[in-house]
């Protein structure tokens, strides 16, 4: 049984973009492979909006966010926490054997600039990282106020983690002065996961070179050398290639200023259908993400039994909170290929499937 996904990753992928997958293989040392791989620079470096290349990794973002502190963390890393995904990047730094420091903001608050201004000032570090758009509470820090505060700290590689906002506002990495930022294929983006996108500044190429023990799958440097003659360290998913080479060819062909309005659009059209249900948004106020919406779960609902309704009923499902936030908030995705039909036809559903939801039974 298949259902339509509103969860926050991975989210539902066209029929073109699944069809541009099933395309003849060739060999990923080949001329074809060449000029594949060229083709697709352009878009995804004014995507990023930077003039360095944009390096293409078969594994999940992790993979180069693990990868990112192997290659520039030498002396000691800040780990700016505010969710599960950015706790979870203290806690591989830690098992990467790096110094770090957890600093700490509640689930549903964004990073704060002065907080990392002030942890930054101490002189400690030499890399700090940050989830833009945490998922997992639906928060969007300011990420152009956090690139102020990095700007004043140049010895500093910054290590961006945009999955679930890249292409959903805009992220101009050379203006703000971002040394490394990395998405993935299957949140925003709207492809199937296993692939993730890397652009890495001069400057954090050169530290690079320093480290002892960055490895190999995730060496920015063997990226970087490969990269030069239109290739990929190790053998990649060409597949996935040919899906990003399709989605980058319909976020042109939107234009991605239209992207970025109908991201907005969509993202609003669910918040209001779901504030006059009573509910009110988790993340601090001014602070929730354009991709997804997190919702408190201020009317006390089953979600468990909203969800079984949704998938029964209407052939879709939402998610119903991650990690300790489970039962206590419910997020919806409108990130992707989602349009005014698509989430007309989601309210519609979650209209109808509200109505039945019963309340939650009293905690123990």
């Amino acid at each position: 049984m298949s259902y339509k996904l509103f969860i926050p990753g991975p989210i539902a992928v066209s029929d073109k973009t699944l069809r541009a997958m099933a395309q003849p293989m060739i060999g990923h040392r080949s001329t074809d492979f060449v000029a594949l791989y060229n083709s697709i620079q352009p878009d995804l470096q004014a995507l990023f909006y930077t003039k360095d290349p944009v390096y293409i990794s078969t594994s999940s973002a992790w993979g180069v966010m693990e990868g990112a502190l192997r290659n520039v963390c030498q002396k000691k890393v800040l780990n700016c926490m505010n969710g599960a995904f950015s706790d979870k990047w203290n806690d591989v730094a830690l098992r990467c054997g790096k110094q770090a420091t957890a600093l700490k903001a509640e689930w549903g608050q964004p990073v704060d600039p002065e907080a990392v201004r002030k942890e930054l000032a101490t002189g400690a570090y030499d890399c700090v990282t940050i989830i833009h758009n945490e998922t997992s509470t639906g928060t969007m820090s300011d990420i152009n106020a956090l690139a102020a505060v990095l700007r004043e700290f140049p010895d500093v590689i910054s290590i961006i983690d945009t999955v679930s906002s890249f292409t959903v506002v805009p992220i101009k990495k050379d203006e703000l002065g971002i040394d490394i930022i990395i998405t993935g294929s299957q949140k925003a983006l709207a492809m199937p996961p296993g692939l993730a996108l890397i652009t890495v500044s001069k400057k954090a190429l050169e530290r690079s070179a320093l480290a002892k023990d960055r490895g190999y799958y995730f060496d920015l440097i063997e990226f970087q050398k490969n990269h030069e003659n239109g290739m990929t360290p190790s053998t990649p998913c060409i597949a996935l290639i040919y899906a990003l080479k399709s989605k980058l060819e319909d976020i042109m062909a939107e234009g991605i200023e239209n992207r970025y309005a109908r991201h907005a659009r969509l993202n609003k059209t669910v918040q209001d259908f779901i504030f006059s249900k009573g509910f009110k948004l988790f993340p601090k106020e001014g602070y929730g993400s354009v991709a997804l919406n997190c919702f408190a779960n201020t009317q006390n609902i089953d979600l468990g039994a909203l969800n079984k309704i949704l998938k029964s009923e209407h052939k879709l499902v939402i998610d119903g909170g991650y990690g300790k936030l489970k039962g206590k908030t419910f997020r919806i995705s409108n990130m992707g290929d989602e349009t005014d039909a698509t989430i007309a036809e989601l309210i519609k559903a979650l209209d109808a499937a509200l109505a039945k939801t019963p309340k939650a039974a009293p905690a123990a």
